[in-house]
């Protein structure tokens, strides 16, 4: 029998480990803003968009456009897979995650292609452009200009791989544009993105989200993304019975929290989608290429909001006469990882767990400690304070943000490497000052513009706006069961209810636990799930 001792000390623990997320939250807030598209990909039709016009870092999305205009190239004869490519000093010393790429070394480009596509290397991206352009600003124009004749309008590329960079920037509207082209225009080429591994050349490279790709039925790419100032962000795409549906998100905490979404964005775009829709392909953008740049008056607009268009059919040369040539860059998060084993996971993990009574194993396995001997639990104490101090389900959310990165990756030269665990990755911005907080709307992020503005490139948005939604999740006895529930509600689906507030409304009947200030999918989702959870909920507001 535990004793009164034992029960004291366990109650301290729980509320050592509470205190722990809490104080937590506020460290682990920049998260990266979150947009979502979710589009029938055999006609172009839009099922749910959630801030998929705002500026954000795309990262390494970026490399379905340098892919893209390599098959372009390939097939038009500019080059052939079997070139072999110079590595100049500029590739060789791209950030991790990398091929392992030595300056001077020559490589073909089937296999910078594979590296690209599958492990994201950044070395072989910034190859892929100079083989084709010279430089890396020649190849952003070119991109930028394939860019506009897409109608991808919220949209500036300043390099081939989406390292953090003034003036780079795009959306998750055109994102997923970007890859329905990269799957109808180049049917040929579009299995490169589901294999999960292949021969680069130099070493056996594997796939950045083969987890993904394994447990969603019809999923067959796209490309994932990661930035310290981007978040975790994915295209997917999946086919079933003959239905595509293009799912894209940016800013999610971690690689398991973006898959899992990506997962119920997929399955809202199947079960909105026509079954017997014609399809209805994209339209085939010019092929561009590059010329000196003239007066920027010519230049078709690339300022978010505003865009412009460039000429588009078969057979046309789309020539850039000027580019934007600054966009504020902002200031980056606190240093996160790649990966999910994470620290803040792991105390998110063990909050959960400390709810439901193993606390001793809960915070044994948050510290990074041996499991206890003592297998005895606690059951909750009635009398315990209420839980307070976290009204936002955005500073819930926090605590499954990733925790400071691991060191930087091996160099893939050595054949004893494996890349099958690497994730996806850049190396942490060196250390700066405070970096300012941008707080807008989506909807002031787009004001009218003129060329000579610059373009702000979000770091985190506003949870206001028009959210007049919630869900209820029991009505309770007291006021502590209620923000217990609550808080537990936050944990298990963070993701979905992001922005939302906590709310108990007390009466003479009760404490009725609600999540307000939701969007009518946010909220129906979050019921869905929590539903099949066997956890009570229904919607309110509307």
């Amino acid at each position: 029998m535990t004793s009164r001792r034992g029960h004291a000390a366990r109650r301290g623990l729980l509320h050592i480990v509470v205190l722990v997320a809490v104080l937590l939250g506020p460290a682990l807030a920049w998260a990266a803003p979150y947009a979502a598209f979710v589009m029938d990909a055999r006609t172009g039709e839009v099922i749910h968009a959630r801030n998929a016009d705002t500026p954000l870092h795309p990262a390494s999305l970026t490399k379905m456009m340098t892919l893209f205009i390599a098959f372009q190239a390939i097939e038009r004869g500019e080059i052939s897979l079997d070139t072999e490519v110079r590595i100049s000093a500029n590739a060789a010393g791209e950030e991790p995650m990398r091929l392992g790429l030595r300056e001077g070394q020559t490589l073909r480009l089937r296999y910078l292609l594979r590296a690209a596509a599958i492990m994201s290397a950044n070395d072989a991206a910034t190859a892929i452009g100079e083989a084709l352009a010279g430089s890396e600003s020649a190849f952003a124009a070119r991109m930028n200009a394939t860019a506009a004749a897409m109608g991808m309008t919220n949209t500036h590329f300043v390099n081939m791989n989406g390292l953090t960079a003034e003036g780079h920037y795009s959306t998750a509207r055109d994102m997923s544009v970007l890859g329905r082209h990269v799957i109808y225009d180049f049917p040929q080429y579009y299995n490169l993105f589901s294999r999960r591994t292949a021969d680069a050349g130099v070493a056996e490279v594997s796939h950045t989200n083969r987890r993904f790709l394994d447990s969603y039925e019809g999923a067959d790419g796209i490309k994932t993304g990661f930035t310290n100032a981007a978040g975790y962000n994915l295209v997917a795409s999946a086919e079933r019975n003959g239905v595509r549906i293009i799912a894209t998100v940016f800013g999610a905490t971690s690689g398991a929290t973006r898959n899992a979404r990506v997962a119920e964005l997929l399955d809202m775009g199947f079960d909105a989608a026509r079954p017997n829709a014609r399809l209805i392909p994209p339209e085939a953008p010019g092929y561009a290429t590059t010329a000196p740049a003239a007066d920027a008056a010519a230049a078709p607009e690339v300022i978010a909001g505003t865009g412009g268009e460039a000429p588009a059919g078969a057979g046309h040369t789309i020539r850039v006469t000027g580019a934007l040539t600054s966009a504020p860059r902002p200031g980056l998060r606190p240093s996160a990882p790649a990966g999910d084993d994470l620290l803040a996971d792991a105390v998110a993990d063990a909050v959960g767990r400390a709810l439901d009574e193993d606390v001793d194993a809960a915070l044994a396995e948050a510290l990074g400690l041996p499991p206890p001997d003592d297998s005895a639990s606690l059951a909750p104490d009635a009398s315990a304070p209420p839980l307070t101090g976290v009204t936002n389900i955005q500073d819930v959310a926090a605590l499954t943000l990733p925790a400071p990165p691991p060191a930087s990756a091996p160099s893939v030269a050595d054949p004893s490497v494996t890349l099958a665990s690497a994730p996806e990755t850049v190396a942490p911005a060196p250390a700066a000052p405070e970096p300012t907080e941008i707080i807008m709307t989506a909807e002031a992020i787009m004001p009218e513009t003129t060329p000579d503005e610059a373009t702000e490139v979000v770091t985190r948005l506003s949870t206001s706006g028009a959210t007049t939604w919630g869900i209820n999740v029991g009505r309770f006895n007291t006021r502590d069961l209620a923000e217990r529930a609550l808080l537990q509600v936050a944990l298990v689906e963070a993701s979905v209810l992001m922005g939302g507030v906590r709310s108990v409304q007390s009466g003479a009947r009760g404490h009725d636990a609600n999540v307000v200030g939701l969007t009518r999918d946010a909220a129906d989702l979050a019921c869905r799930r929590l539903q099949a959870r066997n956890i009570p909920c229904f919607m309110l507001g509307g």
